[in-house]
């Protein structure tokens, strides 16, 4: 029998069952059930003095062991599993009968009081019993071992992205990571919130796309018959608000680059951006080294943590470096002089080939990320980038050739960007000249002139910091993922032919 003909004859069993179900009267697809307790909660209910303490609980049947007139069961719930004793002289012949209707990964829900078995584990005897609903399908629950781990089961990774929810039910770990990524939004909100920040919400669909080098995802509006963007950033948007006067501004969202996947990159991701009128970048490095270590310690309870096969350690201050001095002591090029035909030379030198065709601003770029990045293990600040690859930043004091700009990079990883944000429109105008030239000359992900941002900033926009964090690099870090997505819900797949 061929896995299918077996997956078919185990679902066609199944149907013959919920059709018993149904004749019986029985309702297969339940409306609700008054729980009183979670697995957990029922666990640590039990009193060693023998007390009799009744509990209701419900969840999905993860194992069954039928003995004669007794079986036993666990169901599980998000806090964990518990174990359920089904006896034919307490439920009656009728009653224990129908046990032999129900299936793994069928919801159920019972009353019933608590006990110890010999084995020592706290089991519900069951006195009353409900089918809350009758899988049609099997979940692929693995075989689980004397220490609890799960061998065999959905070990299919392409499997487990596009049935996310199978990969849910049947892995714990997997719920974790998920449970933790809420935790960790839940503690920005709470630090910004308790800053006097303002959480906004922009444009996901811009009639002008900005604020990131990157290629957009493109849609047209019928009603109003033009083209718009998947937003790329929310940064442009949000530094309108800061000219109106809202000095604190924050945002959690989504944004969509229309660029290749890899274990970094995915074309929907999570974005904090938050920008603080009067101030600049170094008061970004202080928010950020105390937001990412409060995060750190509070969710993984201590500023050391094992990920990776690495110690990474999270004490402020962390280290502060250069840009530019970084690429001449791992590469021996000296940006400031350095000709774009050296930059290819060293390029190619170490494998790339399309090197060519690229503007100064992706050699820069790609010098950093293949001669710097994998030597930034540790928390460091890399800043003062120079100024032709940060079209946003304002000149840095006392070296215009470079910009006040920094990112945050861990395990070899760029966690966060920031700036001392560029309020001269007239600047800003040059700058985005210059990337629409670098447009004209093949670079497109270089900026397109936005005029209506140009007019904000000719408003007036006070001095400003701003940053900008991604949430599923933070997540793959501290939940020790190696592929982001791992972090995300449901990531988008290649259609199945």
């Amino acid at each position: 029998m061929t896995v299918i003909e077996e997956r078919s004859y185990i679902e066609a069993a199944r149907r013959e069952k919920l059709a018993a179900l149904i004749e019986r009267g029985i309702a297969p697809f339940g409306y609700r059930f008054e729980r009183s307790h979670s697995a957990q909660e029922a666990l640590e209910a039990y009193e060693e003095d023998g007390v009799e303490v009744s509990v209701s609980t419900a969840g999905r049947i993860v194992s069954m062991r039928p003995h004669g007139k007794a079986t036993f069961v666990h169901i599980g719930d998000r806090s964990g599993k518990i174990q359920l004793y089904f006896r034919r002289d307490v439920l009656g012949d009728d009653g224990y009968e129908l046990l032999k209707l129900f299936d793994l990964s069928d919801f159920i829900g019972v009353r019933g009081s608590l006990f110890r078995t010999r084995t020592q584990e706290v089991t519900i005897k069951v006195e009353e019993f409900q089918l809350l609903t009758k899988a049609l399908r099997p979940l692929p629950f693995g075989k689980e071992d004397a220490e609890g781990e799960q061998h065999g089961g959905l070990t299919d990774p392409e499997m487990r992205y596009r049935q996310r929810y199978v990969d849910l039910a049947v892995h714990a770990d997997v719920r974790e990571v998920f449970i933790l990524r809420a935790q960790v939004v839940r503690l920005i909100r709470q630090f910004f919130d308790g800053r006097g920040f303002i959480e906004v919400e922009t444009p996901i669909l811009q009639p002008i796309y900005g604020g990131a080098a990157a290629s957009p995802f493109v849609t047209n509006h019928r009603a109003l018959d033009t083209r718009l963007y998947l937003r790329i950033a929310d940064e442009l948007y949000l530094k309108r608000c800061i000219v109106g006067g809202l000095d604190r501004v924050y945002e959690i969202g989504h944004d969509f680059r229309n660029e290749g996947i890899d274990r970094l990159h995915f074309p929907e991701f999570t974005m904090l951006e938050f920008y603080q009128a009067y101030a600049d970048y170094n008061d970004m490095m202080d928010v950020l080294e105390e937001l990412i270590s409060g995060i750190v310690e509070q969710v993984c309870g201590s500023l050391r943590i094992e990920r990776f096969g690495k110690t990474f350690d999270f004490t402020r201050p962390w280290r502060r470096a250069g840009f530019v001095d970084l690429v001449r002591q791992h590469s021996g090029v000296d940006l400031a002089t350095a000709e774009d035909g050296e930059l290819r030379q060293r390029l190619r030198d170490r494998g790339e080939e399309a090197v060519d065709e690229w503007p100064r601003t992706k050699l820069i770029d790609e010098m950093f990320k293949t001669f710097v990045e994998p030597s930034l293990v540790q928390p460091t600040i890399v800043q003062d980038h120079p100024i032709e690859i940060s079209p946003l930043a304002k000149p840095k004091r006392g070296n215009p050739r470079l910009a006040e700009r920094f990112e945050l990079l861990v395990n070899g990883h760029e966690l966060a960007n920031a700036f001392s944000e560029l309020n001269d429109p007239d600047d800003q105008r040059r700058r985005f000249e210059e990337q629409a030239a670098a447009r004209e000359a093949g670079d497109d992900e270089a900026h397109q002139i936005d005029e209506d941002f140009i007019r904000a900033l000719e408003y007036g926009m006070p001095p400003t910091g701003g940053l900008g964090l991604g949430i599923d690099r933070l997540i793959m870090l501290l939940a020790n993922r190696k592929s982001i997505r791992d972090v995300i819900l449901f990531p988008t797949m290649r259609p199945k032919t």
